[in-house]
């Protein structure tokens, strides 16, 4: 039975590691089998990146509106309020009339169920706090969508497998194998997206107008100038109303371009929104910055353009965003690092390196030391990295610089187990049992202290995968991998060899 599980683990694991001899998935090679064995940046090149979500900025975005929404249901139940406030996640909303306090804190239970009404408030004051599980939930739902967004943003970046994933509470990682080019990388995947139309008003004079910065890009020349421009407050649609948008290449007349098509809700806000203004401009801001404010000709409903001279690779990434998204929270680059493609060869040559350097001397010192105990032990090395390898591609593993590491040192412990059995079986030969007594004896007394070394250093590589990031996880994934595939090679595999010899009756003796 030891016999038939080891030489079906041995065809498996040739199997799975067709592709990665191979380069690529042969022909007909069915879906359920494992791709070839991902290499990690370190080895392959490209950018990466971990980004920070702003949560905190989420949750104040949750609280504005809700503010807005309170000074809304109050006027509709005629309830006058002076002023309504943001801050330190308390809404505070001064009455004109004291007297409606009562009225005012009934809509917001009645409205609000994610406020809860502060018992401490002043006279002609309400102030309500978000619930600590509105707060958790607007977090854990930021993380989700800023992640989710990122990586349909990744994935129509045209990335070849890409890693997008959280880590901890706040922060996502994403790696770009074969990326050389961050700060694009950067301004696609980072980029908010958040696009406001405002009217421009009439007189820029008039009270309430707000001065933004304003893009624009000579047409002939390229040069980008940043000039002021006034735009009403108030946002009359947002890009959330928006379902595509493609990049348009110049013409005789304007620079690369944006389309974009609304959904029937915004296509209802965009007709309402242009036929009731023509003639004014309408200002088109991404991301706080005014990209054009071309003026209204005539009502327009479903689909529109956004102009600003822009290169048509710029065009071409503002459709992207568009069309992923609006981002719930700013994200900020905490962690960037680029690896070029020569390094990572160097990385992947310097890897091999170690790991025959150290394979062969623990198989030169097994040979000499325990003869031909140590050609058994060496063989249960060559499977040990076999089903390492096959672990990696079946587990859908990505193969790092630590991760070579993480096996060269896999092939030190494995070995220690076979010395320890060694010895065993030397010192019941040495009391004078048989090659069979000796062999079994060997096994079974040194069984405990396999297991115990084993377990703890699998148990560290676990805390290691839990608690780590990065290259840290990747040694720990192939230290737990290569611990599990070395027990089993040292204790079943090598036992395999022996008991075929015994069989056999071919072994009177253990050279040892």
């Amino acid at each position: 039975m030891r016999i038939g599980l080891v030489a079906a683990m041995i065809v498996a694991a040739v199997v799975m590691l067709v592709p990665t001899y191979f380069g690529a998935k042969p022909d007909g090679w069915p879906g359920f089998l494992p791709a070839p064995i991902r290499l990690g940046l370190d080895l392959q090149g490209g950018t990466h990146l971990v980004y920070t979500v702003d949560v905190d900025k989420a949750i104040e975005n949750h609280l504005e509106r809700a503010a807005d929404e309170l000074k809304t249901d109050a006027k509709n139940e005629q309830i006058g309020l002076s002023s309504v406030s943001v801050q330190n996640e308390i809404i505070t909303a001064q009455l004109s009339d004291p007297a409606k306090k009562d009225a005012l804190e009934k809509v917001i239970s009645d409205h609000f169920p994610n406020l809860s009404i502060e018992t401490d408030s002043s006279e002609g004051v309400v102030r309500a706090r978000m619930t600590k599980v509105t707060i958790r939930d607007i977090r854990e739902s930021a993380l989700d969508q800023s992640l989710e967004i990122m990586r349909n943003r990744v994935d129509q970046f045209g990335v070849a497998e890409p890693i997008v994933q959280r880590e901890g509470d706040r922060d996502i990682l994403v790696q770009l194998p074969g990326i050389q080019d961050p700060e694009r990388a950067k301004a696609l995947i980072g980029k908010t997206a958040l696009l406001e139309f405002k009217l421009v008003p009439k007189d820029a004079s008039a009270a309430g107008a707000v001065t933004m910065p304003l893009h624009d890009r000579d047409a002939v020349t390229g040069r980008v100038t940043r000039s002021e421009i006034k735009v009403e407050p108030r946002t009359l649609m947002t890009g959330d109303a928006i379902s595509n948008a493609r990049p348009r290449p110049p013409t005789a007349t304007q620079g690369a371009h944006v389309e974009f098509e609304l959904n029937p809700r915004g296509a209802k806000i965009f007709e309402e929104l242009t036929g009731n203004n023509v003639g004014r401009q309408l200002a088109i801001i991404l991301d706080g910055v005014v990209q054009s404010a071309p003026r209204i000709n005539d009502r327009i409903s479903e689909r529109g353009i956004i102009t600003g001279n822009f290169e048509l690779k710029e065009a071409r990434d503002l459709a992207l965003v568009l069309r992923t998204g609006a981002l719930p929270a700013p994200v900020h680059p905490a962690e960037e690092r680029t690896v070029g493609p020569s390094l990572g060869k160097d990385s992947i040559r310097q890897g091999v390196l170690s790991f025959v350097v150290g394979g062969s001397l623990v198989v030169v010192f097994m040979l000499v030391y325990y003869k031909g105990a140590g050609v058994i032990a060496d063989s249960a090395l060559v499977l040990n990295v076999l089903f390492s390898l096959a672990a990696l591609a079946a587990l859908g593993a990505t193969l790092t610089l630590p991760g070579i590491a993480g096996i060269v040192l896999t092939l030190g412990m494995a070995v220690d187990a076979n010395v320890l059995i060694n010895e065993r079986i030397r010192e019941e030969l040495r009391l004078g049992k048989t090659a069979r007594a000796a062999i079994d004896a060997g096994y079974k007394r040194a069984l405990p202290a396999i297991l115990d070394s084993n377990t703890t250093t699998f148990l560290s590589g676990i805390i290691l995968f839990q608690f780590g990031s990065g290259p840290v996880k990747g040694f720990a994934v192939t230290l737990c991998i290569g611990i599990a595939t070395s027990l089993f090679t040292a204790v079943v595999g090598t036992r395999v060899v022996y008991d075929y010899l015994l069989s056999q009756r071919r072994l009177q003796t253990v050279s040892v």
